[in-house]
């Protein structure tokens, strides 16, 4: 039997992002076990990256004896099934053979895959899930996953649906870490909204950006978000900014895949209502079939968390919802169904 699969064995756990590595210990049906506080990630060094993962590893093996594989979700453009991290825009990561490394070190099996195409299956098979739904990413970056008639799309290589990647401005000036100009990701995500923010508070030196930061030049996203829960309308006025953009990534999706329930995670969602109603505003002037109705700023019960991540939201699209049917195990052309463990609450 599959290390993964076998009743009473444990997992660990990893999310390793732009800026933090986060990780747990789950059961075999998803179930987080213990959850660790997040580790800062070192985003310049691949070596110092890879001990720092051992670390976590070795510690909660060090308290839960049934460990016996390992699953992470890693920002970047990863190959799949090889575990091969290509490139991540935000880390220093180059052709890093991730899951390699780590079997090696550890001595345990390993699963390794995008950040967001785990988030997106975990979201699938433990919280708000749909036959046809997308999951978008708003952290550091911004990624995404999509599942299709049950089965989570990765193209031919695994590094298919890089939302953060899409061209929605190709005539801006934002340039992208990737070094395209006009890509969602430095328009969009939390890097994005620390930038917005030091623009606006440069040009108000006396407001509440500039005062939360104590000087304009080192506001960040999360100083923008704290200013928008107080209600600040600059601070507001930002996030109008972002959603703008998240708003168009959404409608593009929407128009090309049909799904029908949109998610979006990350630390940048947890705000609420002033990402979520300028998202939704731009996705329905953007898409005939917009996702916009039943929108919930709460997950049901169960709703997939990753260790340490914020709570997702979403909401549903205007076309027939169909019957959810859990996958047949089958392959077919560029669908991989991921492993129910391997979600394993990572994402």
């Amino acid at each position: 039997m599959n290390p993964l699969h076998e009743p009473g064995r444990l997992s660990v756990g990893l999310d390793i992002g732009g800026t933090k590595i986060a990780a747990g210990v789950v059961d075999a049906r998803g179930n987080v076990v213990e959850r660790v506080p997040a580790l800062p990630s070192p985003a310049t060094d691949q070596a110092a990256t890879l001990r720092t993962i051992c670390a976590l590893v070795d510690e909660l093996r060090a308290r839960h004896s049934g460990i016996t594989a390992i699953g992470v979700g890693a920002a970047g453009l990863v190959h799949w099934p090889e575990g091969r991290i290509r490139t991540a825009p935000n880390n220093s990561y180059r052709d890093m053979p991730l899951k390699e490394l780590l079997e090696n070190a550890t001595g345990l099996p390993a699963v390794v895959d995008n950040d967001a195409n785990a988030a997106c299956w975990a979201e699938y098979r433990k919280g708000n899930s749909a036959s046809y739904m997308a999951f978008i990413t708003v952290g550091t970056g911004v990624g995404g996953g999509i599942v299709l008639d049950d089965r989570l799309f990765r193209g031919r290589s695994g590094i298919g649906m890089e939302v953060g990647h899409m061209l929605v401005d190709p005539r801006g000036s934002a340039r992208c870490g990737c070094g395209i100009t006009g890509c969602l990701e430095p328009l969009a995500s939390g890097t994005a909204l620390g930038r917005y923010g030091r623009e606006a508070a440069a040009a108000d030196p006396g407001g509440m950006l500039a005062g939360l930061a104590g000087d304009p030049a080192r506001v960040t996203g999360e100083d923008v978000s704290a200013a928008a829960r107080a209600g600040d309308p600059v601070a507001l006025a930002q996030f109008g900014q972002l959603g703008h953009w998240l708003g168009i990534g959404i409608a593009t999706l929407v128009n090309l895949f049909d799904v029908e329930l949109v998610v979006i995670g990350g630390g940048v969602a947890a705000v609420g209502a002033p990402l979520f109603t300028p998202s939704a505003r731009a996705s329905r002037a953007s898409s005939p079939r917009p996702p916009a109705a039943s929108c919930r700023t709460s997950p049901r019960p169960g709703s997939a968390r990753r260790p340490g991540g914020s709570v997702p939201r979403s909401w549903r699209s205007t076309t027939r919802r169909r019957k959810r049917r859990r996958p047949s195990g089958g392959r077919r052309t560029n669908f991989s169904p991921m492993a129910k463990p391997n979600s394993i609450d990572i994402g």
